[in-house]
């Protein structure tokens, strides 16, 4: 007969800069003896860590990796610890970090600017290393967006109602950290042609020869073809003859 093994302190996730040093925890209780081993896995790799028996695994972060470790009693029986990820920031030095860093949450990638067609898809993304790895709350106009708790917001269609000012709060139990606030513009894909036509429209009446040229261009090399150039056209063409100017319209 042997009593159940019992974790009682679980190892935590942690997301660092590389080359940061750090010890990963594990501890249990048990009517024994115990034994630790301490395993990681890279890329759908599990493999033992050699030498790793102890409570304590210390570690200097160079790559992402996942850990857990098995405890054994004298009778055999093993429990594992749940898996956590040592997320490492290749490109982020420690220099970047407070002097007296407590593992606080430390903001390295804020979200950028957007507009956003409608029914387009929308993703805001933003990162943050701490000890323990901090959680993540994004908000909209001071909203809570119940269902975005991730690094990156993702929206399949956007809607223009998912216009807004969006930020992230990024939070561990040493603290609290927010991303900048940036604003993002939902709605139809510009037509450059209105502008163009309303320009025109200023230009023409304010004109005092009575000759407008008209050019309707559907086909664009490096922009999607306009909706309605030669609807554009002719309603434009219209009014100008009723203003008495001579109209010369030209398409493509």
């Amino acid at each position: 007969f042997s009593a159940a093994i019992v974790i009682t302190e679980q190892p935590v996730s942690v997301s660092v800069p590389v080359g940061y040093s750090l010890a990963l925890r594990c501890r249990a209780e048990a009517c024994t003896s115990l034994q630790y081993q301490w395993f990681c896995q890279h890329q759908s790799v599990c493999c033992q860590i050699p030498g790793a028996t102890e409570q304590d695994l210390l570690i200097t972060a160079q790559q992402t990796q996942l850990y857990t470790c098995r405890v054994n009693d004298i009778y055999k029986n093993a429990v594992f610890s749940n898996w956590v990820k040592v997320e490492v920031h290749q490109c982020v030095g420690r220099g970047l970090l407070p002097q007296l860093w407590r593992g606080e949450p430390v903001i390295i990638l804020n979200p950028t600017e957007q507009k956003v067609e409608v029914g387009k898809p929308l993703q805001l993304q933003c990162a943050a290393m701490g000890v323990p790895a901090p959680s993540f709350q994004w908000y909209r106009n001071g909203n809570v967006l119940e269902h975005q708790k991730k690094k990156k917001l993702w929206i399949n269609h956007a809607k223009v109602s998912d216009s807004g000012t969006y930020l992230c709060c990024a939070s561990n139990s040493h603290g609290e950290h927010w991303t900048n606030a940036v604003d993002i513009l939902v709605g139809e894909q510009s037509q450059p042609i209105s502008g163009l036509l309303q320009f025109c429209c200023l230009v023409f009446l304010l004109a005092t020869d009575k000759i407008a040229l008209l050019v309707g261009n559907n086909h664009y090399q490096h922009h999607p073809n306009l909706m309605a150039p030669v609807t554009d056209v002719f309603e434009l063409s219209l009014l100008l003859k009723q203003l008495e100017f001579q109209v010369v319209s030209l398409l493509d």
